[in-house]
């Protein structure tokens, strides 16, 4: 399977906004300034702005995040930080992210003042501006879904930075923490060049840490801070991201058939087609020749009620000529382990084969479509903004025939009558 990477190039440190405005440089559709507009009202954190700048750093130019706070900030402890991202309408898979960062920065500065985690108070990392940077980068790697995230080694800096606590040496204390058993290198910078923010977003996001991997690249982009480089001579303050496919075989990119052949190739067409991005999902199968009807059809049930996507059985034959029922099921990872149970606790079987698989699907909506008699429900498959194909909704279907006496077929055909006629 060809795998969506993300690669994150450390060339001059790493900090939270230049994280943050590498993810909205990327360019990819959808992923952009409104989008974590929008996501990040969902966590109740007045009293601020945010903007997405196009600045030069020597000869490149990146994307920079820049949060305007109103008013003074002031510090939060690791609680407040938790109860604020957990009593947000974000997805649980951001909240996690966001969580583990700080958790990070915790576990860091407790060792550096001495204190239990959940007493520290963190300041720079506690105010506005790193709170948005570190949920912007959790909201950012949630939407792209990369099956695998890499890092390359990460510069240290030198000299002493000026905090709140006063003069600290370069890396901060907190910083070398959060690192420890991470490849890194001093770099030949006379400042800090990575933060215990940006170092903790890395560090959590990070599956392995090294060069490029073999990759096709589909997406690059360039994140910076506020620091500008000292000289024309002096390297810029950018860090790169690459975004793309892990190479299939030895042929893709080079033999366009097999390139379309590839997932690769296919997530790309369905990106450029405003299809839904691949998921990856389980299928989970048993062939079964001891279970009736009944509890097959309640097993079914039962499977939808613990998250399942689908749910069907199809007609085999075992050994000795015996009609059988294979039972699939399809399911994300995170409701792997409720369908596992549930399987075994309302089928007969003794075990399952389980598959990764990707699913690519039409982007979908519901609508409500008024009828002389009343108003039924009908799912619409989009492909970017342009719908290609229609399905009344059954319950709404049903409903509708039950108020009115009419029958399931009559509705479904008035439906589609006057969908064609739009």
């Amino acid at each position: 399977m060809c795998k969506k990477i993300l690669y994150i190039e450390c060339l001059s440190g790493v900090s939270g906004d230049m994280i943050a405005g590498a993810f909205l440089d990327l360019g990819i559709p959808g992923l952009d300034l409104n989008y974590l507009k929008k996501e990040m009202e969902k966590i109740n954190l007045p009293g601020y702005s945010i903007d997405l700048k196009k600045e030069k750093r020597g000869a490149v130019f990146a994307g920079r995040l820049d949060v305007c706070v109103e008013g003074g900030q002031h510090s939060r402890n690791f609680g407040d930080i938790k109860d604020l991202i957990q009593k947000s309408s974000l997805s649980d898979k951001v909240k996690k992210t966001g969580i583990d960062i700080f958790t990070e920065i915790a576990a860091a500065e407790s060792i550096v003042h001495n204190k239990p985690a959940g007493k520290v108070h963190f300041h720079e990392v506690g105010a506005v501006d790193s709170i948005v940077d570190i949920m912007s980068a959790a909201i950012a790697v949630d939407f792209l879904n990369p099956e695998e995230v890499l890092c390359s080694k990460i510069p240290l800096g030198s000299g002493f930075a000026d905090t709140m606590h006063g003069k600290i040496p370069v890396p901060a204390p907190a910083t070398v923490e959060i690192l420890k058993g991470l490849p890194v290198f001093g770099g030949d910078f006379d400042f800090e060049v990575t933060t215990p923010t940006g170092a903790a977003i890395v560090k959590v996001l990070s599956g392995s840490f090294g060069a490029v991997p073999d990759m096709e690249i589909t997406n690059t982009a360039n994140g910076t801070g506020t620091k500008q480089p000292a000289s024309k001579d002096a390297p810029p303050n950018i860090l790169r991201m690459f975004f793309g496919r892990q190479l299939c075989s030895s042929e893709a990119g080079k033999n366009p058939d097999a390139f379309a052949d590839s997932i690769s190739g296919l997530a790309i067409h369905a990106e450029k087609k405003g299809y839904k991005p691949i998921e990856k999902l389980l299928l989970f199968s048993a062939n079964i020749d001891d279970m009736s009807a009944e509890l097959f059809g309640y097993a079914s049930q039962k499977l939808f009620s613990s998250g399942a996507l689908d749910v069907w059985t199809e007609p085999l034959f075992m050994k000795k000529n015996r009609p059988a029922s294979k039972l699939c099921i399809l399911c994300t990872q995170e409701q792997s382990c409720a369908i596992l149970d549930t399987i075994f606790y309302h089928t007969t079987t003794f075990g399952v084969r389980v598959q990764s698989v990707e699913r690519i699907a039409l982007k979908r909506k519901i609508i409500k479509i008024k009828l002389p008699y009343g108003e039924a429900e009908v799912s619409i498959g989009q492909a970017g903004s342009r719908q290609i194909t229609y399905s009344p909704e059954y319950e709404s279907c049903a409903e509708l025939a039950e108020k009115t006496g009419k029958s399931l077929k009559e509705i479904y055909r008035d439906l589609m009558f006057f969908l064609s006629r739009r």
